[in-house]
């Protein structure tokens, strides 16, 4: 069993500041992995410290001497990953004028750790797991297996299961990874830990620097702390050095803190932009569009039903089925009772009654009303129409003119998406 004293002699070692359970529940899974030779999977946002927990985990095995490595998957362009991660032959590709050692080749008897790993390539990925099942891999450009005996240590902050879904990551090779999973919490879940950060932060820059460390009221303590911190420790680092060196009064309020804290609203929700990784090929702007003319048409519709009603002198069951639409997010409690039971006509809206009561309406100036309402309609109609079409022959020139992947990126059904084609006369 693992004390509570070890745990903090593992933190003073290397560096990790905080009192947390979910951090120390993360060092103490590391400690009991590391004398293993079992394959460690840490997961966490950027930012969060996982090479920390690779190195802890590195320093307390039994491969201690050996060699470490900590390479991140993502900065290595996808056509010489093969060749960095297994070596390659004297003139197995353009460029390639002499034999080189891969890391794993490196790194025999040591431990390799891969950040990012969700994205590595997928033929990478078959590498990996044959590196993992039999401790085998081939260079590049050789047809000669050798053997290797390193340690696989992984990390990333996507979603694995997600992309395991989209075919984008190995289901087998997720499986043979999170052997041990870690999981590093963000930030924001670390509680006062960020207030003991910005003190070590501030600390260090005023060591450096020579000059008087920064001070928190309690006021801007609790901006802070109510802080979402996007970026984690890495965001914290840079706003507490931005504060040590442009605030000439020592002690911070909260007025002066929220002015180096970017507003967390200003980012466009995750739903909007995919999520996580998957981020779609359009522009914020036509995203916007086409949000925009969703809620257009829903205008669109409740301008028909009052339009009608008023011709009509009532609003009847006939009108409510015709634009039915409109009402299927409001809950029954909010649809009139008489509408539920009998299709009799209803008195006409209250606002349309108050108009017609308290303002002389004449024959022209009705008429005058109407064509603005019809005019307004077909101007705002044509200019979102095209630019919905544009949105489509986009996402069907993106696709190689794939309705099925297209229709996934905007949003809409596979039969929608034929239908808006027919009706824009796409070819």
């Amino acid at each position: 069993m693992i004390t509570a004293p070890e745990i903090q002699s593992v933190k003073q070692r290397f560096g990790i500041i905080g009192h947390s359970p979910l951090l120390n529940h993360a060092i103490q899974v590391a400690m009991q992995a590391a004398p293993t030779e079992m394959t460690v999977l840490i997961t966490g946002e950027s930012g969060s410290g996982k090479e920390s927990f690779s190195k802890i985990i590195h320093s307390l095995s039994l491969r201690k001497h050996g060699k470490f490595i900590a390479i991140n998957c993502g900065a290595i362009p996808e056509g010489t990953i093969d060749s960095e991660l297994f070596g390659h032959e004297k003139g197995s590709f353009t460029g390639a004028h002499e034999a080189r050692k891969g890391y794993f080749e490196v790194t025999d008897g040591g431990s390799i750790f891969l950040d990012e790993i969700g994205e590595m390539p997928l033929g990478t990925q078959a590498r990996l797991l044959r590196v993992l099942e039999n401790g085998e891999f081939i260079k590049v450009g050789s047809s000669k297996v050798q053997k290797t005996n390193v340690r696989v240590i992984t990390a990333t902050n996507v979603n694995l299961i997600k992309a395991v879904e989209k075919g984008k990551f190995r289901e087998d090779l997720y499986y043979r990874l999170n052997t041990v999973p870690i999981f590093v919490p963000p930030l924001r879940e670390r509680g006062e830990d960020i207030l003991l950060l910005f003190r070590k932060f501030t600390g260090d820059f005023s060591e450096k620097y020579h000059v008087k460390p920064i001070t928190l009221d309690a006021g801007a303590q609790e901006v802070i702390l109510r802080y979402p911190f996007p970026g984690n420790i890495r965001q914290l680092k840079n706003i507490a050095e931005q504060v040590s060196l442009l605030e000439e009064q020592r002690e911070v309020d909260a007025l002066t803190m929220s002015r180096y804290l970017p507003e967390a609203s200003s980012r466009l929700p995750l739903a909007l932009k995919g999520g996580g990784s998957e981020s779609m090929d359009f522009s914020e702007r036509d995203i916007l569009y086409k949000v925009l003319f969703d809620m257009k048409k829903d205008m669109n519709e409740l301008k028909k039903l009052i339009l009608e009603s008023y011709q009509s002198g009532g609003i009847n069951s006939s009108l409510i089925q015709k634009h039915q639409g409109l009402f299927e997010d409001l809950e029954t409690s909010m649809v009139p009772k008489e509408m539920s039971e009998s299709p009799s006509q209803f008195t006409m809206p209250l606002l349309l009654e108050s108009k017609k009561t308290e303002v002389p309406q004449e024959e022209e100036y009705e008429e005058e009303v109407i064509e603005d309402i019809l005019h307004e309609e077909d101007d705002n109609s044509l200019s979102l129409e095209r630019k919905e079409k544009e949105m489509i022959l986009k996402a069907l020139r993106k696709h190689n003119n794939k309705r099925k992947y297209a229709a996934n990126d905007l949003g809409i059904s596979e039969r929608t998406l034929y239908r808006k084609i027919k009706q824009y006369d796409i070819e």
